[in-house]
């Protein structure tokens, strides 16, 4: 059989036009276009902030160590008088306590990563701090104090080569000394004298110091080379208070005084401003890289804060919607139950008043009509695995009545169970046919009543922290002991509010950042996708969130604005069924990437 290079003379593909095919890094011949593209990942730009876990314990002026944004060490810190020797270690979701510093200070700086730490400096009113210690990632040991006390220190570096610089003795200085390990050294001093200022740097041969109190407050930025310190561009905003990150090269300066939320990206010789944070703050600390860094605590208006937020820089991968084969039988209020590759479409509604019976089977490429339910219904919630496992319960009957009828799928036809104790409609629901939770929805009046079903039978369980209703496709979650509840129609008005299920009771969790009601929603209690929905009586959303377990963060919008969708999968690969737009009921399917390709032409 002869092959692509015998009959084209070349194992570069042509196609006339894009070459949807393509995989990552092929290159191919455009022939419509006449040049030559190849397929890569689609990638932030510019990066952004999100909200992480808060510290136990608010404080400013304190220390931090750390890799990236799942993974950072705070330290130390005001309020003044002895300053505080508490520690807390961040796993990417939460911040727990540790041990203590031996030397309770503020003022103080770090560097590292949250198993291997130094901090050194710092105060306890009135005195200044010489002293060291070194994190094992279970304890602090005392080791060579610096040859000068004292406080709003700046460093960088890790454990084993470490550089500290500036501070307040009194006055301020521009002193530097090397860590090798086991002590230090003085070595040539800052071109500008200041406290109150951060800096960047892998070891104690190259780093970056910038911003500060020198007075008044400065942009001033200086490279160290190992031998001696040069001035480079300056910061875009001078600031004291200042938080930052990453290398001599590749570095970034959050927060400051004058209080500010403002961010700024260095490249080796320029800062640009890019994303600002959620909350501006002076006198935070902060941890990690340039693309991948924690900001924490610091001082508001309203006083010190625990406050942490995350940033993914530039080159995170960016997720899509893609358009994919249509339904059979357009409608909206449509249960999407099971995965991205094998799921089902069930019930809904055609037109007002028309409620559906109709089941389809997706196979990940079509869909196929398969038995009816056996009650139509629409504003109904489902769960389930695949397109041979599931669930679906409550609704409202064509009559008017709400229901509390259950029906139970086994790949080939649907039978009735056990009812639910409170008929309802457009209630939520997570979990497996044998393990679901449903919670929520519209009986004369908004409910907050929450049931748990075990695979014959309802339970009632504790309720919804606010009654609600439009959440028909609205649950993330794996079984009946863990998911989340997102937006939907309370009391007083549509919301964002997220509450989260353990197995026993909900809490309310970080909102979204849109408020809206009949939207769709798939995943798991610490990992879920939010999309589509009515954000008003006339107005339609595409926006898509994803949760991490702390936080939403706004992703890539879906391609056609609707609510009323049914939906299927987790946050890496989704299903968007059906639905309506603001003008009328679609058939059409949009499947969801975490990550997506995109093209680039080489003549670019």
């Amino acid at each position: 059989m002869s092959e692509y290079k015998d009959i084209h003379g070349t194992t570069v593909r042509n196609s006339a036009g894009d070459l949807s095919g393509a995989k990552t890094g092929e290159l191919f011949y455009d022939s419509t276009n006449r040049n030559f593209s190849y397929k890569f990942p689609n990638v932030t730009s510019a990066g952004a902030w999100r909200t992480g876990g808060s510290l136990n314990t608010a404080r400013e002026n304190l220390g931090g160590a750390g890799a990236n944004n799942s993974a950072g060490l705070a330290f130390g810190g005001a309020p003044p008088g002895d300053g505080l020797a508490i520690t807390e270690s961040y796993n990417g979701v939460t911040w727990t306590e540790v041990a203590d510093l031996n030397q309770g200070r503020w003022g103080v700086a770090g560097d590292g990563t949250y198993t291997a730490a130094i901090a050194f400096g710092g105060g306890t009113d009135p005195s200044y701090r010489a002293e060291a210690e070194t994190w094992n990632g279970s304890s602090w040991t005392e080791v060579g104090d610096l040859n000068t006390a004292r406080r709003y220190i700046a460093g960088s570096g890790i454990v084993t080569s470490a550089l500290a610089y500036g501070g307040f003795e009194p006055p301020q200085t521009g002193k530097t000394e090397s860590w090798n390990g086991s002590s230090w050294t003085e070595v040539a001093d800052l071109n500008t004298t200041r406290n109150s200022f951060d800096g960047a740097g892998a070891d104690n041969t190259s780093a970056l110091a910038f911003g500060g109190e020198s007075p008044p407050a400065t942009a001033d930025t200086e490279s160290w080379n190992g031998t001696a310190w040069t001035e480079v561009a300056n910061l875009n905003a001078a600031r004291a208070g200042i938080a930052g990150d990453g290398i001599q090269t590749l570095a970034l300066a959050f927060g400051g005084d004058p209080r500010t939320a403002a961010t700024e990206e260095w490249n080796g010789s320029a800062w640009t401003e890019v994303a600002d944070l959620s909350t501006a703050r002076d006198f935070l600390s902060g941890n990690g890289t340039q693309t991948s860094a924690l900001a924490y605590a610091g001082n508001t208006p309203g006083g010190r804060v625990t406050n942490t937020e995350e940033w993914q820089g530039a080159g995170a991968d960016i997720g899509a919607w893609a358009t994919g084969a249509s339904l059979n039988t357009i409608r909206q209020y449509v249960i999407g139950i099971g995965t991205y590759t094998n799921a089902l479409a069930v019930a809904g509604t055609t037109n007002p008043g028309a409620y559906s019976v109709v089941t389809e089977s997706w196979d990940g490429s079509s869909f196929t009509e398969v038995a009816d339910v056996n009650t139509s219904r629409f504003g109904a919630a489902g769960t389930g695995v695949s397109n041979t496992s599931a669930l679906i319960f409550a609704g409202q009957t064509p009559s008017g009545p709400n229901l509390a009828s259950t029906e139970s799928w086994n790949g080939s036809s649907w039978t009735e169970v056990g009812d639910l104790n409170a008929v309802r409609q457009d209630g939520g629901g997570f979990g497996t046919q044998t393990s679901s939770l449903a919670f929520g929805g519209y009986a004369s009046t908004r409910i907050d009543n929450t049931e748990s079903w075990n695979g014959s039978t309802w339970t009632e369980v504790s309720d919804l922290n606010e009654a609600k209703y439009k959440l028909s496709e609205n649950g993330a979650g794996t079984d009946n002991t863990s998911g989340i509840c997102a937006g939907g129609s309370a009391p007083g008005g549509d919301n964002a509010n997220t509450e989260s299920w353990n197995g026993s009771s909900w809490t309310e969790v970080g909102n979204m950042n849109t408020v809206r009601d009949n939207l769709s929603a798939c995943g798991i209690q610490v990992s879920a996708l939010v999309f589509g929905g009515e954000t008003a009586p006339d107005a339609i959303s595409a926006f898509t969130e994803d949760w991490n377990g702390v936080s939403w963060s706004e992703v890539a919008d879906m391609n056609t604005a609707a609510g009323r969708r049914g939906s299927a999968g987790t946050t890496s690969n989704a299903l968007a069924i059906g639905g309506r737009t603001i003008t009328a009921n679609i058939s059409e399917t949009e499947e969801w990437s975490g990550s997506s390709i995109t093209t680039k032409v080489l003549t670019d």
